[in-house]
């Protein structure tokens, strides 16, 4: 896990609010600073960890020099404790607020961002969404969000290959979205971590391309497994495929029988409407949940 794999030594992670130019740091140790530039908010990909050095001792990467595994084992079991806690905090927090939030995870290229610009679009006076968009660096999908016509806050997570329940809530004070609206988080493009980590959302979101192996639920069996819906994206392409889908849905149905399947296609908008009925259903569900 991430204890171990090192992608969280002295890990930092930068928000920035799209709307206002606004910029949240959070440190490896949860410390936060926030700051605004006057400058042109559309360009924002330099590193802002230079000026935050902190000299805390990282005990992880003490352990794993000196190949203390026990210490490793009982930190990592620490930062989960912590990020559930945190993330039920957050949960409570959305439901409180009756607001759907949603975990959306894939690897790179599956077309999340994609699929998020044509959902804001057809669904724009119908449902208020609200996005957190997860990258190591660069602004440029919050951007497009943002162009899209939804509100939309960057995370930047320097080396970090995930998400965390600090990082989302820091986000969502920023963003301040209405009662009974959806949150989208799009998670850093990685099937493995953001599996472990649980961000308060209601549901986690997987989603694959037709363009990537249909073995790939087997291969990430944790993340599908923890998944409640998996969209099966860019099915505009099969005619030029070797893909098979039903097999695909076999090894899916193999790690998580209970798993929602949609087939779509952002580009073509077929197999959006499903989509749309499910995120009315589960908006509906949260309403009512928070008052049950």
């Amino acid at each position: 896990m991430c204890g171990t794999c090192g992608c969280q030594d002295g890990n930092k992670a930068t928000v920035t609010n799209l709307q206002t130019g606004e910029h949240t740091h959070i440190d490896a140790d949860g410390n936060i600073t926030t700051h605004t530039h006057d400058h042109d908010d559309h360009h924002h990909d330099h590193d802002h960890a230079h000026d935050h050095s902190h000299d805390h001792d990282h005990a992880h990467t003490h352990a794993k020099a000196h190949g203390n595994v026990g210490t490793t084992i009982a930190l990592e079991q620490a930062i989960m404790q912590k990020n559930d806690a945190l993330a039920e905090r957050n949960r409570a927090w959305f439901s409180g607020r009756e607001i759907l939030a949603l975990n959306l995870v894939s690897s790179p290229g599956s077309g999340k961002t994609t699929i998020l610009e044509r959902t804001i679009i057809d669904q724009k006076g119908k449902t208020d969404i609200y996005v957190i968009e997860g990258d190591q660096q660069t602004a440029n999908d919050a951007q497009r969000i943002k162009d899209s016509g939804a509100p939309a806050i960057q995370i930047n997570t320097g080396t970090g290959c995930h998400l965390e329940a600090d990082m989302v809530m820091a986000g969502v004070k920023s963003l301040q979205p209405k009662p009974g609206s959806i949150i989208m988080i799009e998670n850093v493009g990685n099937l493995v971590c953001p599996a472990l980590f649980d961000l308060g959302e209601a549901a986690k979101v997987a989603i694959l391309s037709v363009t990537e192996g249909e073995d790939k639920p087997i291969k990430y069996p944790h993340m599908f497994a923890a998944s409640d819906v998996m969209l099966l994206n860019k099915t505009d392409l099969l005619p030029h495929l070797d893909f098979d889908v039903e097999k695909c849905l076999d090894y899916a149905r193999q790690v998580n029988p209970h798993i929602k399947v949609i087939q779509l296609s952002a580009k073509t908008g077929e197999g959006m409407d499903e989509w749309y009925n499910w995120l009315k259903a589960q908006s509906k569900q949260a309403s009512e949940q928070a008052f049950a």
